[in-house]
């Protein structure tokens, strides 16, 4: 009998890797965020996509030295743990698991905004509750059963979100009203940070690749490749969008849905649905990952012991974790009802913060405790991670008092749990 695998199978090549993280950072932000920065910085939105794609580059060569370090998948999570022990790693669980909350509440709420380009009645708000139930739902069971996306579907659900926005950029380059883009008044300091706070959910999302480090081949060679690589072509292809969002419709700050209403103006009717059903199709797709993988990390943490074991309980059947599947669902549908996109999205982009942050500090801890091993070393690599937590904390002054107190409040809900969990855990093993 043939010895039954004991890793994973390192299947993930060089530009295997490049396109994973593009498909994980480019999701459906781009499809909102032009007329949410713009209404804060005007045509200087442009300078602030370029200020946070180099911010990201900082923060992309910090991580791609700490993921070079291990071999093992796990992430953010597996490099906090090591670094600074089990409270720290179990805060970044659940802030992993609250940028999914969060996105998902914001995707979702961004879905209806763009339904509504074939009808009204998506605004209404018993509509709006009734969709994301229905969505949830539907979602929910695919999870639940354990049905897996074969490859074909995957790619053609990836075309299907790249291509409108290709389309966009190469015809809508020709319409541009130079007009339009010409340079107005300075923002404020605070209205620019805040604008730069808010592309960070578009630019975010690359750590979800380096989960699966033990599937990259030589990830010490292709993590900072793909990693640098994959942030180059984003960075370019945003600003493109912004540039052309600008320049093709005139009421950009006050579009709920810019690109399929510039669409509109420069392809007609048929030109708007196309880049609106696109935005479906991505967000369809991303509501799915985020349920995927947002519904793993409560069972994760259980299997760690740092929740109930309640959490780690498989399907006899579909070999799924159902009770974690169902809490996760149910907290998405909850936090998709209560709160609206942009509040949901300073949600997601604060709690992503705060995990760069722990990351960059957990490259200057290993720099320390763990100097010598055959990784990728950055040249200044404890300059680049201090430079990282400064910007992370200049991103945070952007955001609003209560929208912190939200994700302070929500983590805070994480370590009661947290306490109240090995509480619980030490009377038994008293009992015993």
């Amino acid at each position: 009998m043939a010895n039954l695998p004991t890793s994973l199978k390192r299947g993930i090549q060089r530009w295997d890797l490049v396109f994973l993280v593009i498909n994980s950072v480019i999701g459906a932000g781009i499809f909102a965020l032009p007329a949410k920065v713009f209404a804060l910085s005007g045509i200087y939105s442009i300078l602030a996509f370029l200020v946070c794609a180099i911010v990201m580059m900082v923060l992309i060569l910090v991580f791609a030295e700490v993921s070079s370090r291990f071999e093992k998948t796990g992430g953010p999570y597996l490099y906090v743990h090591t670094a600074f022990g089990p409270i720290p790693a179990f805060v970044i669980g659940w802030l992993l698991m609250l940028t999914r909350l969060f996105s998902y509440a914001t995707l979702i709420n961004l879905m209806v905004l763009y339904l509504s380009f074939f009808s009204d009645v998506f605004n209404q708000p018993e509509v709006r509750i009734g969709l994301i139930l229905l969505i949830t739902g539907l979602i929910t069971y695919f999870n639940w059963i354990g049905v897996k996306n074969t490859a074909k579907v995957s790619n053609i659900l990836t075309v299907a979100k790249l291509f409108p926005l290709a389309v966009f950029i190469i015809v809508g380059l020709f319409y541009i009203d130079f007009d339009l883009v010409e340079a107005g008044p300075l923002p404020s300091l605070e209205d620019f940070s805040a604008s730069t706070l808010l592309l960070i959910f578009a630019f975010g999302g690359f750590e979800a690749g380096l989960v699966n480090s033990g599937e990259i081949v030589d990830p010490k060679k292709n993590l900072p490749f793909g990693l640098i690589t994959a942030a180059a072509v984003i960075a370019g292809f945003y600003i493109l969008i912004q540039v052309v969002s600008i320049g093709t419709l005139p009421d950009l700050a006050t579009s709920d849905k810019p690109l399929a209403d510039a669409a509109t103006g420069f392809m007609g009717w048929w030109g708007g649905m196309f880049i609106t059903l696109g935005a479906v199709v991505s967000i369809m797709g991303t509501l799915n990952v985020q349920i995927l993988s947002g519904s793993r990390l409560p069972y994760a943490l259980s299997m760690e012991d740092q929740l109930p074991k309640l959490f780690s309980k498989v399907h006899p059947k579909f070999a799924t974790p159902w009770v974690s599947i169902l809490f996760f669902s149910g907290l998405v549908a909850f936090v998709a009802i209560v709160w609206g996109f942009m509040s949901s999205l300073a949600v997601s982009v604060i709690a992503r913060l705060i995990l760069y942050a722990l990351v960059c500090a957990s490259l200057i801890k290993l720099r320390k405790t763990q100097p010598e091993g055959n990784y990728f070393k950055i040249p200044y690599g404890n300059h680049f991670a201090i430079v990282g937590i400064l910007a992370t904390i200049w991103l945070l002054s952007g955001s609003q008092a209560e929208e912190i107190w939200d994700t302070f409040l929500w983590t805070g809900l994480g370590l009661v749990t947290f306490v109240v969990h090995h509480i619980f855990k030490k009377t038994q093993n008293h009992e015993d």
